[in-house]
């Protein structure tokens, strides 16, 4: 939001520049950490990322996970949530 053109104006002249910001990567503070569960339990896997509600997304196996009964995705600032209800073999 600082990007823009500023101008400095003496009243008999003006000079102008334009300034570009470049935003960091988003890179994990925290990374995820193996966990073990018993089938039909329920887990929280947590993350850490360095930009404050910057957009992650979830995966498993390479297919994005949505929202469900199954799946419950949250995100409180920095900390990425990912909650798995009613575990089975095939959430390994």
């Amino acid at each position: 939001k600082d990007a823009g053109d500023y101008i400095c104006d003496s009243g008999d002249e003006q000079t102008m520049a334009s300034l570009v910001v470049k935003a960091l990567p988003v890179i994990f503070t925290q990374p995820l950490q193996n966990q073990q569960a018993e089938e039909g339990g329920t887990i929280t896997l947590s993350c850490e990322i360095s930009k404050s509600n910057a957009a992650v997304q979830w995966k498993k196996a390479g297919t994005v996970l949505r929202p469900s009964d199954k799946y419950k995705m949250r995100q409180a600032g920095s900390v990425a949530e990912l909650v798995i209800r009613t575990l089975c073999e095939a959430d390994a």
